[in-house]
């Protein structure tokens, strides 16, 4: 696979947008939403009471490491080893600060 750095989603309730992650900030997807494979799709969508947000490759990839546990610089680097691509930590913070604003992760 190779890492595609574009992000294609649905917009949705905006938090705060002023909030922007940092390399040591660790991010987890909110509880209101559920990341899952989709077979039929074949790619990673955000599901939520209202509906459901399809995400590329480069998301959902994002996406399944904000555990809550792992910082920034840790999701990076397991990225950069996954994709044998380095420098992809503008792009992660780029789009977390999105996922954030849409409402779909915070920062613990």
């Amino acid at each position: 696979m190779r890492w595609r750095p574009t992000w294609s989603f649905a917009r949705g309730a905006m938090s705060d947008p002023t909030m922007k992650p940092a390399s040591t900030t660790i991010p987890a997807i909110k509880k209101l939403f559920r990341l899952q494979w989709e077979e039929v799709q074949q790619k990673h969508v955000l599901l939520y009471p209202e509906g459901m947000v399809q995400l590329n490759q480069s998301a959902g990839e994002i996406l399944k490491r904000c555990d809550g546990v792992r910082s920034v610089q840790e999701i990076t680097t397991d990225l950069e080893t996954a994709f044998n691509h380095k420098g992809l930590e503008p792009e992660v913070l780029s789009f977390l600060e999105i996922a954030h604003g849409q409402g779909w992760v915070e920062y613990r």
